[in-house]
This record gives structure tokens, C-alpha cells and sequence, in this order.
């Protein structure tokens, strides 16, 4: 299935390539949702439109709120190599997890690169989890964070910084197919460089639009596997793809947490292509993998309020 996919979508591409296009276009035709809004958000009791803090203005975000007792708090991060995608592109996602967890979910709309380079997506996540974390007492409490993609990337950045930083406390990450190796290289990316969607060549591109210097991409918050530890960091869910370059780096940044003592869960749907979250109304794989995150989002949550009732009792 993934390799007729790719067929239909590099005709495509090669199609589009014929015509140039600025970077604005390609934002405004990537900025889509793969399924009509509305009726995404049809079985939600509410989707808000929002402006919270970034770290020098206030930013677009939209928050997501499931029926019924809401568990907890979730900051999405929508993939797109830092470049393009934004709340439109991952609405469906998000309206998903959100009925699947029970929580809360606040899609972010982080500055983009090349006119916003690191760190500056990382500053502007950061200030929005500062927000949430502010809030998440009227949905429950526990706080997690969850990506796809560059998403990815910054939820396992923000796990990082709130640990360094003694708080908030995450009750999990969650991590779809993350860039997470900046300069250090792993098999994948020779294994699946071309023909499955995202190559090789067009993460290049998006690390030059990203990254200042060439020392940017080793690091740790940018490239999390660069970091001095990875002790102490919350659960991790990590859903890679299988036919993609960035696979090699889901699973070994999971077999670096553990090593350091972490709990990192792995689970790869097979036949799966980078971006399948996105291809969800149509591919099986995508509903499936955003089910499983939801639901180990709701036990996260569980679990957590579980801890804090017995930390109350004992006290």
C-alpha cells in the first residue's frame, strides 16, 4: 500500500516541481486539513481558537476539549520541518487525540524557519508550556507534551528543558516518527533516501533553513541524543515509521532512555511512510497510530492522578 501511495504522491510532486512556488505558497497549500474541519471536530464538546504566549508575542493556538470528565493537558506540535504545516494541517490529528486521550489538547502555532531559526521554535514551545502548565488545573492537572515529525523534535526537547529546569513535571511525551539526531547519522537515512515521501536531500534543506551554524545540529536542543544525559526524563511513546529515514532515530533515541534508566515504549505500523499521521482518512496506519497514542495518553493521566491521590493521603 505504501508504495502505491508514494507513486500517486511523487506524480504529484514531480507534477508541482513544474511550477515554482515562494515559500508562502508552499505554506498555504501544505496548511490543509486531509479531512473537512467540521466534521473533525464533531464528536468534541468544543474547539477553541486562542492566542497564548511564544517568547516575544502572543501566538496563534487552538485547544481541543473532549466530552466528558477531561483528564489532562496535552501541547501539540505539528511537524513540517520547522518550515511549513501549522493548525490546519494537524486539526483532524488533534480533534483524534483529543477523543482518544479524554484530555485537553492545545495545538501550537510556533514561528517558523527560515525567517525564525533556532532556537527560536524552542523558545516559543517552551513559553506556551509555561502557559498550559499555568492552566492545566481546569483540565485535570497532568501535562504531556506530543509531536509528529519536527513536533517530535520539540516535544523531546521540551521533556529535556523541563527537567533541567524543575518543572512543569509531563506525565509522558509522545513522539511520532521525531527528528532527533541532527548531525549524527544512522542507517535510515541511506536505507529509505529516496522514494518514501520524505528523502534524505529534503531534510538537508530543511536543516539549512532551520539551523544558524553547522554547530546547531549537535545541539541538545536541537538534536535531543547529543544531550549530557537523558536520565530523569518522563515516559516516552515513540511511534516511528517504517519505510522512513528518520526510523533509526525513534528507535535508538528509545533505546538510549532506557539505557539511562527511562521508560521508551516503541511501536512502528507496518508499511508506514513519514507524514502518515497526516494521510489518516485514508490510511488505516494513521487512525491506528493516533488511537494508540491517545490511549497511552489517557492511562499516562490515569496513572498520574492515581500518584498525586496517594501523595495526598500519605500527607
Amino acid at each position: 500500500m505504501a508504495r502505491l501511495l508514494m507513486r500517486h504522491l511523487n506524480g504529484r510532486a514531480t507534477r508541482r516541481a513544474e511550477r515554482p512556488r515562494t515559500l508562502d505558497t508552499l505554506r498555504r497549500a501544505l496548511d490543509q486539513p486531509c479531512f473537512p474541519q467540521a466534521l473533525s471536530a464533531l464528536p468534541l464538546r468544543r474547539v477553541l481558537a486562542l492566542r497564548i504566549p511564544g517568547a516575544t508575542e502572543l501566538r496563534p493556538a487552538r485547544l481541543y476539549v473532549p466530552h466528558g470528565r477531561v483528564r489532562g493537558a496535552v501541547l501539540f506540535m505539528h511537524g513540517g520541518g520547522f518550515v511549513h504545516c501549522g493548525l490546519n494541517s494537524h486539526h483532524g490529528i488533534c480533534c483524534r487525540l483529543a477523543r482518544e486521550s479524554g484530555a485537553a489538547v492545545l495545538s501550537y502555532d510556533y514561528r517558523l524557519a527560515p525567517e525564525h531559526r533556532f532556537p527560536a521554535a524552542v523558545e516559543d514551545c517552551l513559553a506556551a508550556l509555561d502557559w498550559l502548565a499555568g492552566e492545566a488545573w481546569r483540565w485535570g492537572g497532568p501535562i504531556a507534551v506530543a509531536g509528529d515529525s519536527a513536533g517530535g523534535n520539540l516535544a523531546a526537547v521540551l521533556s529535556l528543558l523541563a527537567r533541567d529546569r524543575g518543572g512543569p513535571d509531563l506525565a509522558m511525551q509522545l513522539l511520532y516518527y521525531p527528528s532527533l539526531y541532527g548531525a549524527r547519522d544512522v542507517p535510515s537515512r541511506h536505507r529509505y533516501a529516496e522514494g518514501y515521501m520524505l528523502t534524505t536531500r529534503l531534510m538537508e534543506w530543511y536543516a539549512l533553513q532551520y539551523a544558524r551554524t553547522p554547530e546547531d545540529l549537535t545541539h541538545p536542543l536541537l538534536a535531543p541524543i547529543f544531550a549530557d544525559s537523558l536520565a530523569g526524563l518522563p515516559p516516552a511513546v515513540i511511534v516511528p515509521a517504517e519505510y522512513d529515514p528518520l526510523h533509526d532515530e525513534a528507535t535508538g533515541y528509545a533505546e538510549a532512555l532506557r539505557a539511562a534508566g527511562g521508560q521508551a515504549d516503541v511501536r512502528c505500523f507496518p508499511g508506514t511512510i513519514h507524514g502518515y499521521l497526516n494521510l489518516y482518512s485514508f490510511m488505516p496506519w494513521g487512525k491506528a497510530a493516533i488511537r494508540f497514542g491517545g490511549r497511552r495518553l489517557r492511562a499516562a493521566f490515569a496513572a498520574s492522578v492515581r500518584s498525586a491521590g496517594s501523595s495526598r493521603s500519605r500527607n
